[in-house]
This record gives structure tokens, sequence and C-alpha cells, in this order.
């Protein structure tokens, strides 16, 4: 299992030089700056893929948990401390480092918090809102669950769009680049930012950031946490005679999904240079399900496929004005003639369900 496993994350890696290849060998490499972004997604889709296919636990809200990440590493990023300086907090801050001095588009001096800093702060206020609204939630079971995290996704799209220091309707834009690596002795600096001649280190990153998700995400499905997942998501009474603490399992399953789209949400805004309310919106969630649904719910490998592949074509604009409904025609379709995911599934069986209407 483990070898099969490493070979699988193998040909992950050669496959992403592979994407790379093709594109200098076709003269294509602006797709680049595309699957960069669709690698970001593609965190966000393994990531709700455990909670969905694992834990058996349904969330139309994950888009909040990016929002909440993106958010907020923009704004301490870009918004000026200058006027609160004398503050005991940003005085302790700056004399530990973690300030910076810059200025503004329009020449102003500026004093922001670090990106390193800005990240570690985003995911962990990501982390603690998915741990405070999972404990009573997480008690809720199908509809229920399904309609308590959509209520979160919503709340957290509608204070966006209220809140100034948010940029209200117009989200927040000029975020800086986030330097990974400094320079050292000829290696580096690694930066993720938006600058054209940094579009295939960009690229590489994100892909790394990506795999590395995949890797402890099979390591966690392997190991005995992962057999308890599957256990509770087979039968919940079950698991829980059996000595399992369902609750606390469903809890970090949730928590760990939420950290995934968070650190999607800081990356991304880095990489754009701007977010927007649009990525808290309810549809970015459902889309988030279809990608996992379409892939296979017990499926991260076919998530992973499906949620890239899909989101690569959206970001290309192949689906054009009708990208919403294209999606949520997808999770419908899906969830009639194909629960299981299409990845792996067999034409043959695909063609027997259609024209049976979707019965087994």
């Amino acid at each position: 299992m483990r070898l099969r496993k490493n070979l699988s994350l193998a040909a992950l890696c050669l496959a992403t030089v592979a994407l790379h290849l093709l594109t200098v060998a076709t003269g294509t490499q602006f797709y680049l700056t595309q699957l960069t972004m669709a690698a970001y997604y593609g965190l966000v889709v393994i990531g709700l893929g455990v909670l969905l296919g694992y834990a058996g636990q349904i969330s139309i809200g994950h888009a909040g948990f990016f929002a909440i990440g993106g958010y907020l590493a923009a704004a301490l990023t870009t918004r000026n401390l200058l006027p609160f300086q004398e503050a005991p907090l940003v005085r302790a801050l700056d004399s530990l480092g973690l300030l910076v001095n810059g200025q503004d588009i329009y020449g102003e001096a500026l004093l922001t918090v670090t990106p390193w800093v800005a990240c570690v702060l985003a995911v962990t206020a990501a982390a603690l809102v998915a741990l405070v609204i999972g404990v009573p939630v997480l008690k809720l079971k199908g509809h229920y669950l399904a309609m308590a995290t959509l209520g979160f996704g919503t709340i957290v799209y509608r204070l966006l769009l209220a809140s100034p220091y948010f940029g209200e309707a117009d989200g927040i834009a000029e975020v800086p680049a986030f330097t990974l690596l400094p320079d050292m002795g000829g290696i580096g600096p690694v930066v993720i930012g938006g600058s054209a001649d940094q579009r295939v280190l960009n690229f590489y990153v994100a892909w790394s950031v990506l795999i590395l998700g995949m890797a402890l995400l099979l390591n966690l499905i392997g190991s005995r946490v992962g057999r308890a997942l599957r256990s509770l998501h087979s039968s919940e009474e079950a698991a829980e005679a059996s000595g399992i603490a369902t609750a606390r399992c469903k809890l970090q399953v949730f928590v760990l999904s939420a950290v995934y789209a968070a650190v999607a949400g800081v990356l991304l805004t880095h990489f754009n240079g701007g977010i927007g309310p649009s990525e808290a919106s309810v549809m970015k969630s459902v889309r988030y399900v279809a990608l996992v649904a379409v892939g296979g719910m017990t499926n991260l490998w076919g998530a992973l496929i499906m949620g890239v592949g899909l989101t690569f074509l959206s970001l290309r604009g192949v689906f054009g004005v009708h990208d919403d409904m294209v999606f949520g025609t997808i999770l419908i379709a899906v969830m009639l003639f194909a629960p299981q995911g299409i990845v792996g599934l067999r034409l043959k069986e695909l063609a027997r369900r259609l024209v049976s209407g979707g019965r087994p």
C-alpha cells in the first residue's frame, strides 16, 4: 500500500513537470497562470473531499474558510498600521521584526504585517472559527448540517460585503508578493506573486503545495485515524459502539479541511494580488462540493483530477457566462447517475445507469 501511494505521488510529480514541458513545447506558457490557480483551488477540493467522503460530513460553506484566509492575509499586509504605531501590540510586533515598512501606490509611508505572520494569523483564525462553529454544527446530520454550513458561508459573504475594512464590494487589491524563502546564495528568492517572470516558479510552488497536501491526506487515510473515519462514514452508531470518539474525529477533520481552504486562500490571494467577495459566495461552495462529487466522494485522486481539470477549464473561460450553471448541472447529474464519481467508473456501467435513470 505504501509503495502504491509513493508511486502515485511520484507520478503526480512527473505529471507536473510534463505539464510545464508541454506548455513550453506548444508555446502556451500563459496556461501556467490558470494551472497555478487551479492547483490552489485543488487544495480546497481535496481537503473537502476528506470531510465529505471519509468523515461523511457535508459542508456548503467552505468558500467562507477560503475567504477568511485570503481576506485576513490581504488586510494584514495592506492596511496601514502607522496611525497605531504607538499601540503596545504594534510596538511589540515591530520590536520582534514582524512588521515591514513600505510605500503604497501613492508613495505614502506604509507599515504592515509581514506576509509570513499574516499567513499564520489568517490560517489560525480560520481554524479557530472552524473549531467554534464545528462544535455545535457537527451535532447535526444530513440536510440540517448542510443548511447550517450554508448559513455560515452566507454570513461570511455578507460580512465581507458590508465591511469597509475588507473593501466591501470592491474587495482588497495591491496585495504584496509573498516571499517564502529569501535569496540564500544563489538559491531563491522563492516568491508567490503575479509577476510574469515568476510564472514558472509560481507554477511549481503551487503544485508542490498541492502534492504535499495530497501526501499528508493519503497518510492520514492510511493511518488508524483514517480507518476510524471510514467506520464513522459507514455507521456513526457502530463506530461509537466500537469506542471511537466520533464527535472528536468529525471536529478534527472539519478543522483540517478548513485549514486547507484557508492556506489556499492565502496563497492564491498573494498570487493574484487581491481578493474579492465572490470568493466567499454560495456558488463557490457549491462548486467545491460538485468537484468532490464528480471525482468521487471516497476517491481523493478523482477529486484532485476533476477538481484541477474542471477548474482549469472554468478559469480559461470555456463555460463562458454559463459557468455556475455548468457546475450546478454537474452536481445534479453526478448525484443521479454516478454517485460514486465518474473517475474509475466504467463507461458500460455509466451507460447502464443513464438508461435506467440513475438506478443502481
